[in-house]
């Protein structure tokens, strides 16, 4: 795995997550978490389906997040970056690309900012608009976290390669079904 530039104490380390678990692992309230409904104590492989997506998807989340924490990132913040990485854009752009409100755009822009990965300038003939673009310190964090591999070692081996590529597939097929636009998220 790639080094970060910089290490940044995590904001929510300790912190407990909706699913009863925290930053460093599964809590007393196991993987289910409170209010998880009929079938707490369940074992897993009795979950609905939407059940086991959520769980397996809020652990590899965090997984992430506490690793792109290293580079003052997280998975909400990096898409920002790979869509700057086409050229600079409005924050309104940003946001309907993501898929996100504007309001959300702009913390995750100050963040960006403030870690030197963008700078915002006023657009050169309306004033009123700003123009985000990635700097070089955001295209080096990018080009490190973007390598598939790199996410997929953070899983350890809980998969096989093999029921890594069948799991890769299957979640494609799921994001692409019913998606109204081939744009990536």
């Amino acid at each position: 795995m790639t080094t970060p530039p910089q290490a940044a104490a995590g904001p929510r380390a300790g912190a407990s997550t909706a699913d009863g678990t925290s930053a460093a692992g599964p809590g007393p309230r196991g993987p289910g978490g409170a209010g998880a409904g009929p079938g707490v104590g369940v074992a897993p492989d009795q979950w609905p389906t939407g059940r086991l997506l959520s769980a397996a998807a809020r652990r590899v989340e965090r997984t992430w997040d506490a690793y792109l924490e290293r580079w003052s990132l997280s998975h909400a913040s990096l898409p920002v970056l790979a869509v700057l990485a086409g050229g600079p854009r409005s924050q309104r752009e940003i946001a309907a690309f993501l898929g996100v409100t504007e309001q959300t755009t702009s913390r995750m822009l100050t963040g960006l900012e403030r870690s030197g990965y963008v700078d915002r300038r006023r657009h050169a003939t309306d004033r009123r608009r700003q123009v985000v673009a990635i700097t070089e310190a955001g295209r080096s964090a990018l080009a490190a976290l973007d390598d598939p591999t790199t996410v997929e070692s953070l899983l350890g081996d809980a998969l096989s390669p093999v029921q890594l590529a069948t799991l890769r597939d299957l979640l494609v097929r799921l994001v692409e079904h019913g998606r109204p636009d081939p744009t990536p998220d």
